[in-house]
């Protein structure tokens, strides 16, 4: 099948929408609803678990061996972690971001009687008073303070208004969608990687055709904390791809156009057959990528395997420029990530031996050990040499 078509201002609309909802790791009811009411819009049936993880299905000619395309919903923030006689709040960050991009951040306090706006502030805040002190002082979460947007002379007013330790805090997104096709926002990790996936979702269900095997569209809610996707694979999936962001860095191969495929990261290398299939499928759809591999990465992939489940796992991202802080992502890539999407979803299966948890040596992959022949590689494949193919998932 050729590539589908994405509807990019779909993408655009929906992506501006998961970013004005707050959804910190541990504050994500809203999110959820949101997500779970454009399932609905699409047409696509879903499910919940316990705590709003969710699990949208597409319906295939055969049941297994079933697919999953996962993407995150939760995103960083902080917590309360003390009321200052002063009247300011002690941060504890959730997710793991730098203090240097909370300063100067407005945020939501989210409490049991009722929401509060503030400002996160580094202790010595005004040049002022403390003249070179403001850029001398130290950086890191004891160092910066949330100033509440409401009369707090010291902890006691805190109190009365309702402030408790624990309280979330939520970091404004202050998104830029510019007419060049980048975009500039707090919490592109992941609500453009979900954005993607919703784009794609609506494209496959457009053509109102089966696809070749079931394939679930989850979103979790806590990858952010390290333990996202560990409880909502269903058994019938055999392999999970994640669409999180790559780090479009110096020393990083990923870049802000086109799908960045990721051979491992810091907890190991990806599913070989797996990740060979999605480069693949770029090569024959036409779909801009490049490789790269993380050093100081986890995803949603990570968590599942830990959980236990025995399943061939990918990642497939969208570079970001400056992650977790003021990120930058580019449309094009968006676009090439849905594209891959349905690509990976319309393909057939090619390893049959999936469908069962456990098999005899019958039908096992093989990757290969041969010499390399002096092979010319293009983006259409290699040109020349011998040797059989690997087996792909």
């Amino acid at each position: 099948m050729a590539r589908l078509n994405i509807d990019v201002e779909y993408l655009a609309g929906i992506l501006r929408r998961l970013l004005e909802t707050p959804s910190p790791s541990g504050y994500t009811d809203a999110i959820a609803r949101l997500a779970c009411e454009e399932l609905g819009a699409l047409g696509i049936e879903y499910e919940m678990t316990r705590r709003g993880a969710i699990r949208a299905r597409m319906p295939g000619r055969q049941a297994k061996p079933a697919r999953a395309l996962i993407a995150h919903l939760d995103t960083l923030g902080a917590q309360v972690k003390n009321l200052k006689p002063n009247g300011r709040l002690e941060l504890a960050r959730v997710g793991h971001w730098s203090s240097r991009f909370a300063e100067g951040a407005r945020c939501t306090l989210f409490t049991d009687a009722g929401t509060y706006r503030g400002t996160i502030l580094p202790l010595k805040a005004s040049g002022h008073t403390y003249n070179e002190q403001v850029d001398n002082q130290p950086t890191g979460w004891e160092h910066v303070e949330l100033r509440v947007d409401a009369l707090t002379r010291d902890a006691r007013d805190l109190t009365r208004l309702g402030i408790a330790i624990g309280d979330m805090v939520s970091i404004d997104p202050q998104p830029e969608f510019l007419d060049n096709g980048f975009i500039v926002s707090r919490h592109l990790d992941d609500k453009a990687g979900c954005a993607s996936l919703f784009a794609a979702m609506k494209s496959l269900a457009a053509t109102g055709k089966q696809l070749p095997v079931d394939t679930l569209f989850l979103f979790s809610i806590s990858e952010e904390v390290g333990v996202g996707a560990s409880s909502v694979l269903t058994h019938d999936v055999a392999s999970m791809i994640t669409i999180d962001n790559g780090t479009t860095a110096p020393g990083q191969n990923s870049s802000e156009f086109g799908v960045t495929i990721a051979m491992a990261d810091m907890t190991g290398p990806f599913d070989y057959h797996l990740t060979r299939k999605l480069i693949r499928l770029c090569r024959e759809q036409d779909i801009s990528f490049q490789r790269d591999l993380f050093r100081y990465y986890r995803s949603d992939c990570a968590s599942a395997v830990e959980a236990g489940d025995d399943v061939r796992t990918a990642l497939i991202t969208f570079g970001i420029d400056a992650s977790h802080g003021y990120e930058r992502i580019h449309m094009h890539a968006l676009r090439s990530l849905a594209e891959l999407v349905t690509a990976y979803a319309t393909s057939e299966v090619e390893i049959p031996r999936d469908r069962e948890e456990t098999g005899t040596l019958k039908g096992f992959t093989e990757q290969p050990l041969e010499e390399a022949a002096d092979t010319l590689v293009t983006t259409a494949g290699p040109v020349a040499g011998g040797g059989s193919a690997p087996r792909r998932a």
